[in-house]
């Protein structure tokens, strides 16, 4: 299937990519539209034949869980909605904990790499198969790009990409900047990658822009598309011509015209590379788990028959490291053994400013009534405060955490986040701290 170029929809250039000259396509963020009430941009992007791919980015396939039939079920109704060739999402976890682990769930808010073993694998195919069967259109997953690297793996980019496509036949969502994300801060060699993982099971291509800051490379999606990303587009297009590539932009977003001439630039990338290079099987090779040299294209009998189905103890061996390590990121326990603590404090950092920020956009009154307070009153809190349940959630928190501590000082804003919180949190039980927050409102009232 023929995509070609497209670039990543948001409202805020909804105008913007309508006006765009030779687009194919477009990727939407799944959970960012309503099946029911789409945007009107998106109903006449699809009336003129555009083709409109929803991405997930809650499912979490790579965690020790299995998928949810409510967040796959929604995912399925968007596929339908906009008549989708495909759906994409994300070898990633994203939460961790609960019921497998007897602790408390975590959510990340963000997308965090799996550990490149044969358990995690394991893992990670039968939830996959798990989506297959109740998606109505194929699926594709993305590489991603991390900050922190598991100990002891297990396996190569290319060699767990390579495994997961042999046992499931899934398709992959290669994310060019994110291989180079992976380079920086990994050290990991993004040809190799190339090299290793199966090109023919490409459906598309991620571009996007970042920046680097003391050594470590942020996959910002608010920057330019840098020279060394095009450098691997290059690279990637020298082994295979993709279906399609498509420019991802979340932020900081320019004018129209140097949209149109970024794009116009990652066009001229794909269009000028060199042609596929010849590939075998035999040249892509993995290391089994009883040491045994095999081709990645085995089938019976090779490294399926060493992988195997996913066994009871895989889910929970696979659910406890991932709790540890998300327990070290949101909630200020000590890092698991093997990680770089130092590497760690970025992540937690990054994963910080994000929950800031995607607050401050799901809940605005927030900073508008905190003003200049917000951003440090939230990174305070988020600390040691992990989200268990959401942003939204996570808002309601944060201010009802505000208001029993008796802030904000200035008492008229702490009598409008009163308010903010009451409308909103007004349909839950009263909890003790829902009494001291109307208590506390009550009393300024009488002032």
């Amino acid at each position: 299937m023929e995509l070609g170029i497209g670039i990543g929809w948001r409202p805020e250039i909804a105008d913007a990519v309508e006006g765009l000259p030779g687009l194919d396509w477009v990727e939407v963020v799944a959970e960012n539209v309503c099946p029911g009430h789409l945007p009107a941009s998106l109903t006449r992007l699809r009336s003129r034949g555009t083709k409109i791919v929803p991405h997930g980015v809650s499912l979490g396939l790579g965690g020790a869980d299995r998928p949810s039939e409510q967040k796959l079920g929604d995912l399925a109704e968007r596929a339908v909605a906009l008549d989708s060739p495909l759906v994409t999402e994300h070898i990633a976890f994203v939460r961790a904990g609960g019921v497998l682990t007897a602790s408390p769930q975590l959510e990340a808010g963000h997308l965090l790499p799996v550990p490149r073993t044969w358990d995690a694998l394991k893992v990670l195919c039968e939830n996959v198969r798990i989506a297959q069967d109740l998606l109505p259109v194929p699926l594709a997953l993305e590489n991603i790009a991390a900050l922190i690297s598991w100990p002891d793996e297990e396996l190569t980019e290319g060699q767990f990409l390579a495994e997961l496509v042999e046992r499931t036949g899934v398709g992959l969502l290669i994310d060019v900047a994110n291989l180079h994300t992976n380079h920086v801060n990994r050290g990991e060699d993004p040809a190799k990658a190339l090299d290793e993982l199966p090109v023919e099971a490409i459906r598309y291509v991620h571009v996007a822009g970042g920046v680097e800051r003391d050594g470590v490379w942020h996959d910002t999606h608010a920057h330019p598309v840098t020279e060394p990303v095009l450098e691997v587009l290059c690279e990637l297009r020298s082994r295979v011509a993709p279906p399609g590539v498509l420019l991802e932009r979340d932020d900081d977003f320019p004018p129209p015209g140097e949209l149109a001439a970024e794009l116009e630039t990652v066009r001229a990338t794909v269009v000028n590379g060199a042609g596929p290079a010849a590939r075998t099987d035999e040249a892509r090779t993995v290391r089994a788990g009883d040491g045994v040299r095999v081709a990645a294209g085995t089938t019976d009998g090779g490294v399926r028959a060493a992988v195997g189905d996913v066994d009871p103890g895989a889910r929970e061996r696979v659910g406890i490291a991932q709790a540890s390590l998300l327990s070290a990121l949101v909630a200020g326990t000590p890092a698991p053994e093997g990680f770089d603590p130092q590497r760690l404090r970025v992540q937690s950092r990054a994963l910080a400013a994000k929950r800031a920020d995607v607050v401050a956009k799901v809940a605005p009154e927030l900073p508008e009534i905190l003003g200049a307070g917000y951003r440090p009153a939230f990174l305070a809190y988020a600390k040691y405060r992990p989200m268990q349940a959401g942003y939204r959630r996570d808002a309601l928190d944060f201010a009802e955490q505000l208001l029993v501590a008796g802030q904000p000082a200035d008492e008229s804003a702490r009598r409008l986040l009163t308010r903010w919180w009451e409308e909103r949190a007004g349909a839950h039980p009263p909890r003790r701290t829902a009494r001291i927050v109307r208590a506390a409102r009550a009393a300024l009232v009488r002032r």
